[in-house]
């Protein structure tokens, strides 16, 4: 019997074994995590999100400055190439200008004033630059400047004389013509006052 309650004995002496070690089993210890509250998080990303601006900030000062640079030495390198022909054509003006004084030769003077002529239409070509005549054409207000009206046998709305002549640069205008416009056949009187 004796035995009986030793084998009885041992099944939960087993169990108690059991129990004990699965609740002594050492789980290990998580890693503590040092904890924000939502302020402080919310102060970093508040932070972080203040020093990218100003970073953009910065970023874009220096771009604007860069732009700046640029613009202005395009601006110059432009009236650079733009102003180097007209330098020799000016040269050309004040020889001219000095021959005129010194000299009653009015065939050399009018030669002077030919080269002079021929030189100014060379820097207009090289700038791309072209003039268009308008008499006989049809007034347009896109292209033509009227600075008076006047009777004529052409019809009306036709430029009958021309001030300036216009200029173009491409398609783009650069200065109207200065026309006179027809405002056709003058009236007859039939004797009327």
């Amino acid at each position: 019997m004796e035995h009986d309650e030793e084998l009885k004995a041992a099944p939960e002496t087993e169990s108690v074994v059991e129990t004990a070690a699965t609740e002594t089993e050492v789980v290990a210890p998580e890693p503590q995590v040092m904890e924000f509250s939502e302020t402080e998080v919310l102060q970093k990303q508040l932070d972080e999100e203040k020093n990218k601006n100003l970073r953009l900030m910065a970023d874009f000062q220096n771009y604007r400055k860069r732009v700046s640079k640029e613009l202005s030495a395009a601006r110059l390198q432009g009236l650079y190439e733009t102003i180097t022909p007209f330098i020799q054509v000016f040269d050309y003006f004040q020889m001219a200008t000095k021959a005129a004084n010194d000299s009653e030769n009015i065939t050399a003077i009018r030669e002077g004033m030919k080269m002079i002529e021929r030189e100014y239409q060379k820097a207009l070509d090289e700038l791309g630059v072209t003039k268009f005549d308008a008499v006989g054409q049809k007034f347009n207000p896109e292209q033509h400047d009227a600075v008076a009206h006047e009777e004529s046998d052409a019809p009306e709305n036709e430029i009958v004389k021309q001030w300036n002549c216009g200029y173009r640069i491409g398609e783009r205008l650069i200065r109207p013509a200065k026309v006179v416009v027809s405002s056709g056949k003058k009236a007859e009187n039939d004797g009327e006052k």
